[in-house]
């Protein structure tokens, strides 16, 4: 037959060996009677974590019947029992997809969500769309670097700057600006009001993930309740205290036709546009995400 291009991970048949599948098997069980929904899909990413192979290549294994020795099992056994008690996924591997970009992402550090790629897809539509040879955008909270590193990839002929000013986030933001190692983005440790004045009135994208929750909401997931960092998440009593900061930064910074993208909760989409309004912005329109929930609002620069 040849070679068929594959080695077994592990062909000993010893007492300690245990068949993938079966590891598989019941991880996704007990993973689901946690309360996970994609319980095989998180028993799937853990195994290829230990395994260091894609998750394809860890299904592939598993159907030829491949075995998985003890010091793997261990380790996918510890992973399984952490992500039992609802501690994030992207914790137990360390990293986080955010569009084209794989993201270091750890305790201290938001991390960045699927409905914040359409917030990243709305600030690179109106960057792209930028009259300018080298239009400029800001991302204020930068967090894991999400928003920022994707507008610096994907509008490589703009230059991006974020301001970040959580100590414990910038750890990861720093680490996330030197792994994507996008020339065209600055980073800058600095309190949100006070950012990159030497921008003002240049700047045609301002974006923004604020914290958005009300202080007495209480999240539903445990991941983000119990593991995602209170000053990324909590944003005073109606949720809006850090928007009423952006929106304010983003007017100071904006020129004349620029454009501001800001994520919210799903109820806030009104309160965010007359918000904006108030403060001088105009055109303030809510998107929905793919799930169709108004998750984010833009507004333009008079």
């Amino acid at each position: 037959m040849g070679d068929l291009g594959w080695v077994p991970l592990m062909s000993d048949h010893s007492a300690a060996a245990l068949p993938l599948a079966a590891a598989l098997r019941s991880a996704a069980d007990r993973l689901s009677r946690a309360g996970l929904v994609d319980a095989h899909v998180d028993a799937e990413i853990l195994a290829a974590h230990v395994l260091r192979l894609p998750r394809g290549a860890v299904e592939a294994a598993a159907i030829r019947g491949d075995l998985l020795g003890a010091p793997d099992a261990e380790r996918f056994e510890t992973l399984v029992v952490r992500r039992m008690s609802r501690e994030p996924l992207q914790h137990l591997t360390g990293t986080a997809p955010f569009r084209h970009l794989e993201l270091r992402v750890g305790p201290g550090v938001f991390v960045p969500r699927p409905e914040t790629e359409m917030v990243a897809q709305l600030a690179i539509d109106a960057l792209r769309a930028a009259a300018s040879p080298a239009p400029i955008a800001v991302d204020l909270g930068a967090g894991s670097g999400a928003i920022a590193l994707a507008l610096a990839t994907e509008v490589p002929h703009a230059r991006v700057f974020a301001a970040e000013n959580s100590v414990d986030a910038y750890v990861w933001t720093k680490e996330n600006f030197a792994l994507i190692g996008a020339d065209n983005a600055e980073l800058a440790f600095i309190d949100l009001e006070c950012a990159f004045p030497q921008l003002d009135g240049t700047v045609s994208v301002v974006a923004s993930n604020p914290p958005y929750v009300p202080d007495a909401a209480i999240p539903r997931d445990p991941e983000v309740r119990f593991f995602d960092p209170p000053a990324a998440l909590y944003g005073g009593a109606d949720g809006l205290d850090v928007v009423r900061v952006v929106s304010r930064v983003g007017l100071r910074l904006a020129h004349p036709g620029g454009m501001i993208v800001i994520e919210h909760g799903e109820w806030q989409g009104e309160a965010v546009r007359e918000l904006l309004a108030a403060d001088g912005w105009r055109a303030a329109s809510t998107h929905p995400d793919l799930t169709m929930r108004d998750r984010a609002t833009t507004a333009i620069r008079p």
